[in-house]
């Protein structure tokens, strides 16, 4: 394999090569396996120059995602398919299936495609899987048998092991974790099963994800009921839909995006813009009642890690019929938004419409655009870019007069390689094109909230409550500390945080004040009742342009239609009824999710640590308990505890109001956002737990008490009274 080429030959090579594709230029340099994740992001950089592998052209592409009918094989033996879906330009495209399993002609599967030109082919694609095909898959630990061996499930609620036969281990080693598949119950005995992936060792980083989806019950399986149902929908026709084919609406997302849930279309009228936001349209795909409907909710949202997502919709919907992908007409719900020059909302209506994504572009390459540096896919785009910003610039005017909360905390993104190791933990760059389509989708929003209330329709709002008083006290406590001043005997707005935030800007104490107030807020929940959102600063706001991966969406999408009457697929009676219900469950199926994210991250940060055992790393303190520290690292975003009794020679006292921790003896105040120098004493990648030894706490040595080390401050204090008691008692007796 040859070494990456710098950012300098790369450049070179595209500048000779413009109409290449990522595979043809990983092939030019000889690239394989993991090295294609740092040839990725070298050309990321490049496409700020406008720089950029080879697309095909808008309006003849397949989606990245796409059913084929399979025809048959050739007589070199290699597998061919056709799409169902085709609207391009001549004939349908010819596919080549790589690996191909158990398939023939007249199959149809869900497979991803890749644009490569070939002798006789466009695409390749690899097969997801069969249609009508819904293999359960079995995650557990191999254990070896005398012939063959048996699969113990991690699941908890499991209480049977599989046996597996001696032709079934393809294998699998002793002790080693697998997916096994089940092959249907035997005559007599426990079931069995034939392993189909090894993972190897259980605390390998491919193995990370899938155990934390184990151990916070992610329903990471479909039923054959759901999958059949999403197997058996079609592409949907235009029928009474608002024609918006030819509109340039485009989607803008990462790079490494899964699924395209909204679109953006804007133009100048007058001295202001006409916006349109297109979300697409899950609710004429997933009915009310259904088998896809009863699995979305109580899945609540798609859980997503670094390796893996796991979606609330099968993959025939979430990656293919109801992602907005470019160049292929897909349902949606666009809400045309007036806006005026200084970036006011002063009219919206809602359509049931059928669109065409004039382009699927990356956040990277929209800035790019914005930046004056077009390519190949933004250039013909040019005129509603400039226009979709210059919209953003105008709302960013009025956001400012609404305030809403501004904290501002670095987002950390773990990168994987191909075998799922973590090669680097990377800074998320904050780009305006983020901030556009977040405005956008906040606006959006509240657009569907506004119209609901309205029309008298009930639907599920995303509610953040205030902080409660406790949490405030503690947040003044903190900023007290720091000589800066968070006002008292007033009705708390976000403005006044974002006046002590302002305060602390640039100064050694931003990202203290950033993380003390983050943690004084409350969590965000979804409910029937309207309670507003603080940190938004909106007194009403739903959520709407996500439904590809959350139900609540989905619910305010069936309330629209129900509300304009656009079909018989809107709230049902039984939605209305059990919306209290939905609520509280999607609530905690969003906290589950974050929570088996967080353990996934933490489990990822701790193996990629564990080789730097001893090492020194800054970080900064990010929270204070009784029994210890909590430090974030710089480099890494990875969460440490350093233990109480490992700090210094004297007892601490602990006030957890201002979240600090104070020496009895000398007075050495240790607190939330001081920066430090810890060295890693222990990570455990099973639990993804960090132990840390305290060095330095803003660049000073901890200082040391006198008269030596005080072990136990309740003790000493007792120890010192009862000397106390014998001196007064020595006196009293030569009293006497």
């Amino acid at each position: 394999m040859k070494q990456l080429p710098s950012v300098s030959e790369l450049r070179d090579w595209m500048a000779e090569n413009p109409s290449a594709t990522m595979r043809e230029i990983a092939r030019a340099f000889g690239i394989k396996g993991a090295a294609k994740i740092d040839l990725k992001a070298m050309l990321r950089e490049l496409e700020g120059e406008g720089i950029a592998p080879r697309r095909r052209a808008s309006g003849g592409a397949l989606p990245p995602v796409t059913v084929l009918d399979v025809l048959g094989p050739d007589e070199d033996g290699d597998l061919f398919a056709r799409p169902i879906e085709w609207r391009g330009q001549g004939g349908a495209p010819r596919v080549i299936l790589l690996a191909p399993k158990d398939l023939g002609a007249g199959d149809r599967v869900l497979a991803k495609c890749e644009a490569i030109r070939g002798p006789d082919y466009e695409y390749q694609a690899k097969v997801i899987r069969k249609l009508g095909s819904n293999p359960q898959r079995i995650l557990g630990l191999f254990r070896k048998g005398a012939e063959g061996g048996r699969v113990v499930p991690i699941d908890k609620g499991s209480d049977r092991d599989w046996m597996v036969g001696p032709h079934d281990v393809n294998g699998a080693q002793d002790g080693e974790l697998v997916l096994a598949e089940p092959m249907g119950r035997a005559r007599f005995g426990p079931p069995r099963a034939h392993v189909v992936e090894r993972l190897g060792d259980p605390t390998a980083p491919k193995a990370v994800s899938l155990i934390a989806i184990h151990q916070h019950g992610i329903r990471d399986a479909f039923d054959d009921a759901v999958v059949a149902e999403a197997d058996s929908a079609q592409p949907m026709p235009l029928g009474n839909r608002l024609d918006l084919r030819d509109m340039a609406l485009m989607t803008i997302d990462p790079w490494d995006a899964r699924d395209h849930d909204d679109a953006l279309f804007a133009e100048r009228r007058g001295d202001g813009f006409t916006l349109w936001v297109a979300i697409a349209d899950v609710a004429a795909y997933v009915r009310p009642g259904s088998e896809l409907d009863r699995e979305a909710r109580k899945r609540g949202n798609s859980t997503y890690f670094p390796d893996r997502v796991v979606p609330m919709l099968p993959d025939t919907l979430s990656g293919d019929l109801c992602s907005l992908h470019e160049g292929v007409d897909r349902p949606c719900i666009a809400l045309e938004m007036q806006i005026d020059a200084e970036g006011n909302k002063i009219g919206h209506q809602f359509h049931r419409a059928m669109m065409r994504s004039a382009a699927s572009l990356t956040y990277e390459q929209a800035q790019a655009a914005d930046d004056g540096r077009l390519d190949a896919q933004t250039e013909p785009l040019a005129g509603p870019l400039g226009d979709l910003f210059a919209c953003y610039r105008a709302l960013t005017r009025a956001r400012e007069r609404r305030a809403p909360l501004e904290i501002d905390l670095p987002e950390r993104q773990i990168v994987l390689s191909d075998e799922g190791r973590v090669t680097s933990v990377a800074f998320k760059e904050r780009l305006d094109a983020h901030r556009l389509v977040e405005e956008c989708m906040v606006l959006a929003n509240v657009a569907a909230a506004e119209t609901l209330r309205e029309k008298g329709r009930p639907l599920l709002y995303r509610v953040h409550e205030e902080p409660s008083p406790d949490k405030l006290e503690g947040l003044r406590q903190v900023a007290k500390e720091t000589g800066l001043v968070l006002a008292k005997g007033q009705v708390l707005h976000t403005r006044h945080l974002n006046r002590l935030l302002a305060q602390a800007e640039g100064t050694e104490f931003d990202e203290m004040i950033n993380m003390a107030t983050l943690r004084s807020m409350t969590q965000a929940y979804y409910a029937p009742q309207n309670f507003g959102h603080f940190g938004l600063a909106l007194r009403e706001y739903a959520h709407f342009t996500s439904p590809i991966r959350r139900y609540a969406d989905l619910i305010v999408h069936r309330a629209l239609i129900s509300a304009h009457g656009w079909g018989d697929d809107g709230l049902s009676a039984w939605d209305v009824e059990h919306l209290e219900e939905t609520a509280k469950a999607i609530s905690e199926a969003e906290r589950r999710s974050m929570t088996a994210e967080r353990d996934t991250n933490d489990r990822y940060l701790a193996s990629y640590l564990s080789e730097r055992m001893g090492a020194e790393f800054a970080g900064r303190i990010s929270g204070v308990a009784r029994f210890g520290v909590f430090v974030k690292l710089d480099d890494t975003g990875a969460d440490g505890l350093v233990p109480i009794r490992t700090i210094g020679a004297e007892y601490f006292r602990h006030d957890p109001d201002a979240q600090s921790l104070t020496g009895e003896r000398t007075g050495a105040m240790i607190q939330i956002g001081q920066r430090v120098l810890v060295k890693l004493a222990e990570a455990e990648p099973i639990t993804g737990g960090l132990m840390l030894e305290l060095l330095e706490v803003e660049g000073e040595t901890l200082p040391v008490a006198r008269g030596g080390p005080a072990r136990g401050g309740p003790k000493r204090k007792a120890a010192k009274a009862k000397r106390k008691a014998s001196k007064l008692a020595r006196k009293s007796r030569r009293k006497g």
